[in-house]
Parts: structure tokens; C-alpha cells; sequence
């Protein structure tokens, strides 16, 4: 199968292609501005995906199987400092990928988020349930869904999925080595006690988008997450244990005591079927996801 792909120098997208390129998956990916690092990929191109039109012509060229977007601006900050660009990249962005491989026939996965929701349900949230983001970041993820659903009605896949653990291709990206780099800087990082999340690795994520990009009988919103909730604090203090390093390096705060948190989602996780009975791949726990992590350069022993 020939897949292109965007994002492909982020956590999920390094770990999509390295995945599909072992599955003897065909690989073209895209990123913005750093060289995707999984071997065996086809080919790799840096491409401005603002530009609408040599993204166009690209497909035209190799008229690809199936479509994988793993590209967005995920950190809500970013996207508050530049919604213009936000709305680019997270909306106007899938809605093009939407329209191209409904014309070319194409298999589209598009990746969603947790935070499309409030987090103020007292179960987990089902893939009917109503979005009602609170920040602008979940809102250009909102948008993008609805997007993708509408230009691409025959075969699209919006999978949602939450904060994830892994190792970033550059060492600097994902939760263990934020929280480690803050540490080695001399900072005391303050982690909520009350912000309830349901973390999985990108490794097992890609391999659910694997299964997801080979398999044409399944449509439409899909949830995926780990198999164990964890508060924020909780977090820390296991990725600190597991690499043997000092637990008082990180401090447990409320949202409810903390300035400008009031609209933060405080309780995300998700409900897996039907996702979960129709696939291989299973949730990891919290502790299989550590397994997977490497230390980060400062602190390398």
C-alpha cells in the first residue's frame, strides 16, 4: 500500500511510518520543517502544508492509497499565540486532505483529540457523545473532524486519541522528556493532582492507525487511549520512579488553586468500543508504556 503522510517528524508520525515501513508499507512523508527520522521510508519532502497546491500536485503524482494526517499544532499556547496559523494547519489543512483522497479514491485517517471535550462527564466518553471543547486548540480540532466527515463521506477515519508517551525523534517532545529537560534546567515542574488523563504510547497508536489504514470496512469517529487513568501528578511521579530519579523534583498543585485554570478539562478518558472489539492491537497499562521510554540526553547515565 502507498500511504503519504503528514507529520511525519512528530511522535505519532515517526512511529506510524516506522510502523508501516515494517509492515512492507510503501511511505511518502511530509513534514514542515524537520526530516522525519524512521528508516526505510519511500520518500521523505519538507513541504510547506499551508500551501494548498504543491500538496495537490504531490498527490496527483502518486496517486496514494490511503492518507495519514498526523499533523497539527498541539500545544493549546501555540495555538492561542497564533490562531491564524492554527487554523491552517488544524483545519484548513484536513479539510484539503479530506477533498483529495475523496477524489483520488483514497483511505483518510485523520487524527483527533481527548480535548474536543469539556471533561466534566462522569463517564467516559463515548465516540456519539457531544463535543464541547473548552479551549481553542479543541475547537480547531472540532472543526477539522467535521471537515474531514464532510468532504470525505465514503471512507474516513477521526480517531481521537490522548496525551501520549513515547520517544520523540528529536529527545525534546513528549511527556518524559519535558518533565526531565525541566528538571536538568533547575526547575521544579508543578503537575496537577486533580487533571485526570488516560495516556497510551504512540507506539500503540500506530499500530491501531496501521490497522485502521489496511482495514476499508471501518468509518467514521473512533476513540483510543491507554487502559489505566492517571492524574497529571501521578504521571510524574511514576516516569520519575521508573527511571530511578528524585520524586520531590516535582510538585502536586490543584487546578482549583491555580490561576487560570478554570477552564481546563480536569477529567478525560474515553470509552473504547467499538474500537477496541474490532481491532488486533489492545490498550497498554501505564507501566507497558514506560517500558517503551528512553531517557533523554541531560541525564543520560
Amino acid at each position: 500500500m502507498k500511504i503519504l503522510l503528514t507529520g511525519a517528524s512528530g511522535l505519532l508520525g515517526n512511529a506510524y511510518a516506522s510502523a508501516a515501513v515494517r509492515r512492507g508499507h510503501e511511505v511518502i512523508a511530509l513534514a514542515n520543517q524537520h526530516t522525519p527520522v524512521a528508516g526505510g521510508i519511500s520518500r521523505s519532502l519538507q513541504i510547506d502544508l499551508r500551501a494548498p497546491d504543491p500538496l495537490t500536485s504531490l498527490c496527483l503524482e502518486i496517486w496514494p492509497d490511503a492518507i495519514v494526517n498526523c499533523a497539527a499544532i498541539s500545544n493549546p499556547a501555540s495555538v492561542e499565540a497564533d490562531p491564524k496559523l492554527a487554523e491552517k494547519i488544524n483545519v484548513a489543512l484536513p479539510r484539503h486532505l479530506a477533498q483529495l483522497s475523496n477524489h483520488l479514491g483514497a483511505r483518510l485517517i485523520h487524527i483527533s483529540t481527548d480535548m474536543v471535550f469539556d471533561g466534566r462527564a462522569e463517564e467516559p466518553y463515548r465516540s456519539t457523545d457531544m463535543p464541547a471543547p473548552t479551549n481553542l486548540y479543541g475547537q480547531t480540532k472540532l472543526m477539522a473532524e467535521r471537515e474531514v466527515l464532510e468532504h470525505n463521506p465514503e471512507d474516513p477515519v477521526v480517531l481521537r486519541i490522548p496525551i501520549l508517551m513515547g520517544n520523540s525523534p528529536g529527545g525534546r517532545r513528549s511527556v518524559h522528556e519535558k518533565l526531565i529537560s525541566a528538571i536538568q534546567a533547575g526547575e521544579r515542574p508543578r503537575l496537577f493532582c486533580d487533571e485526570i488523563r488516560q495516556p497510551t504510547s504512540a507506539e500503540n497508536v500506530a499500530e491501531v492507525m496501521l490497522e485502521l489504514s489496511e482495514r476499508r470496512d471501518l468509518h467514521g469517529i473512533f476513540h483510543w487511549a491507554g487502559s489505566e487513568t492517571v492524574s497529571r501528578y501521578e504521571m510524574g511521579q511514576r516516569i520519575l520512579r521508573h527511571f530511578g530519579l528524585d520524586l520531590d523534583t516535582i510538585e502536586s498543585v490543584s487546578q482549583k488553586d491555580t490561576p487560570g485554570q478554570a477552564d481546563r478539562p480536569s477529567h478525560l478518558t474515553f470509552n473504547l468500543h467499538p474500537l477496541i472489539s474490532k481491532i488486533k492491537t489492545q490498550p497498554l497499562n501505564f507501566e507497558e508504556q514506560l517500558e517503551e521510554l528512553t531517557r533523554v540526553d541531560p541525564l543520560q547515565a
